[in-house]
């Protein structure tokens, strides 16, 4: 397991880490995949301009090497390139974004 940590002291995503999406009409998810393992990070569309994070899970053995926080980093950058606002009903995704200050522009207010 990689002990990489990032300015903030918290683990970088591993090397190698992929992370996919896929997005309809109204929904979308993110997945996640390193060495056979994966997670997910699932949300809904509310009009043109906001998502709302709703799910977000990693497999046991991805746990702790930022896997989860790599795929709330990316839904945020998507979201701040396409002009999006998040909603995190997510607790998970909520608490990342609060701790996040560079990543609270994107909360909707």
């Amino acid at each position: 397991m990689s002990d990489n940590r990032n300015s903030e002291g918290e683990p970088d995503a591993p090397s190698g880490l992929r992370i996919d999406r896929e997005e309809t009409e109204s929904k979308g998810r993110y997945d996640a995949t390193l060495d056979g393992s994966g997670g997910e990070m699932t949300y809904s569309r509310a009009g043109e301009k906001t998502i709302i994070i709703d799910h977000t899970r990693v497999d046991e053995a991805l746990r702790g090497r930022g896997v989860g926080q790599a795929l709330v980093r990316r839904g945020v950058e998507d979201a701040r390139a396409e002009g999006r606002s998040i909603i995190p009903l997510c607790p998970y995704a909520k608490a990342q974004i609060e701790r996040h200050e560079a990543w609270r522009d994107v909360l909707k207010k």
